[in-house]
């Protein structure tokens, strides 16, 4: 690479290419506002290069503060600068349908959510260009505009009919949903200016330093403490639409800042159970998801939902269900298993968590009952029986998580199943 003079107004081109590099790299999901645009075209101007190393050098040091970013930004430059065919190395990665988990199996984190970046806005079946751009610096016309109805639509449009492009734009929407939980007033007390209770044991304390008389008296309230969040998540055949997505909601949830749950736990069970809790820490989402994968072993297999439960109930319940938490099922509900085992296993998740929600696909039809033996074995013992096929499904959980009088549509199934009883 041969020096390139670095005057700002002699080079509009590489400030523009600058700048949609770093708009690739904000839609990937680095944090990068204006403000680090004009610090990188200012280092590069003051730092100049001779070899394209120096150049990713001076741009890492701009946009890159985290560990997990760092893996996006190389596969971004890796793309984006002096590649004079980077339309169809992006294609080769965009090609794969997302249809399955076992995808991440063989995709390099951050690989294809780079090429996603880059190529929002590209029309599929536009061919690559055909001229060598190898010396002048390659450009991309990004369009980041999205209407809002075509969003809204995204919110109600079913993941299994979603394509390519529409889940990647649903897997950013999820990945900014937080799930909010209110706090619960434990017995143990804290110090207060405005209190309901008078601190007696302090107060007497505090008189004794002064001669046993009384100036103030202290206060109290219940020391509000946040539940832990279980999360149960069915990855067999009959959901392996929806696995990856929830996967992706299970992430921005167990790595969202100020949602007040003291711990996030997730689970994975088809044929076994298995515990991906630590998987889900990374904050890389593609790391983070490729990890889960190599780790549960039954991807898109049979589904043994009691046998899961059991093992649960077994050997995790006293170690992530006590002090009230929160338990999320997301499965449909289709057992060939006993269903009387599957009810006793489900009664006693829900004697052991403060709130059983359980999240199925299959609400999304609207002619759907519970015939099924497995689902008609699941529903008494859930506090809440809501969809879980869509964005606006997950955004509709996070607003009555703490709603402890919702039930979704457990009401109404439970009557249709008594009138079938009788």
């Amino acid at each position: 690479m041969e020096q390139i003079p670095l005057d700002i107004p002699d080079n509009p081109k590489l400030v523009q290419n600058i700048t949609h590099f770093a708009r690739a790299l904000r839609k990937a999901g680095l944090p990068i506002g204006p403000g680090r645009v004009i610090d990188a075209i200012r280092a590069v101007e003051a730092a100049g290069f001779s070899e394209k190393q120096d150049f990713y050098w001076t741009l890492h040091a701009c946009f890159v503060n985290r560990p997990e970013h760092r893996a996006v930004f190389a596969q971004i430059f890796r793309l984006y600068w002096r590649d004079p065919r980077y339309l169809e190395h992006m294609m080769s990665m965009m090609i794969p349908a997302v249809r399955g988990v076992q995808e991440d199996r063989v995709a390099q984190a951050a690989e294809k959510r780079a090429a996603e970046a880059l190529l929002d806005g590209v029309a599929r079946d536009e061919p690559p260009a055909g001229e060598d751009n190898s010396d002048d610096e390659s450009q991309i016309e990004i369009d980041a505009s999205m209407t809002m109805s075509e969003e809204e639509r995204l919110r109600s449009l079913d993941f299994e009919q979603m394509s390519t492009e529409e889940m990647a734009a649903a897997k950013r929407m999820i990945a900014r949903l937080s799930l909010p939980v209110k706090p619960i007033a434990s017995r143990r007390s804290e110090a207060a200016l405005q209190g309901a209770r008078i601190d007696w044991r302090k107060t007497l304390r505090a008189s004794m330093r002064r001669g046993g008389e009384i100036y103030d008296l202290a206060l109290k309230r219940p020391k509000p403490r946040w539940p832990n969040l279980v999360v149960l998540c069915d990855i067999s055949g009959s959901m392996s639409q929806y696995s990856r997505v929830v996967l992706h909601f299970l992430h921005a949830i167990s790595n969202a800042k100020g949602a007040g749950w003291a711990k996030v736990h997730a689970f994975t069970f088809g044929t076994r159970l298995t515990n991906i809790t630590r998987h889900m820490r990374q904050r890389d989402v593609d790391a983070a998801l490729k990890a889960a994968g190599a780790e549960a072993q039954d991807w898109e297999g049979g589904t043994r939902i009691g046998a899961c439960l059991h093992a649960f109930n077994r050997d995790w319940s006293r170690r992530v269900l006590g002090q009230g938490a929160v338990v999320l099922l997301i499965t449909d509900g289709l057992d060939r298993d006993d269903p009387d085992a599957l009810a006793r296993e489900m009664e006693r998740l829900h004697l052991s968590s403060r709130r059983l929600i359980w999240l199925n696909p299959l609400l999304r039809w609207e002619g759907f009952a519970p015939k099924a033996r497995g689902i008609a074995a699941m529903l008494p013992h859930v506090d809440s029986f809501r969809a879980g096929h869509s964005v606006a499904s997950l955004e509709e959980l996070a607003k009555v998580i703490s709603r402890p009088d919702d039930m979704g549509e457990k009401a109404r199934l439970m009557s249709a199943l008594r009138e079938e009883a009788a």
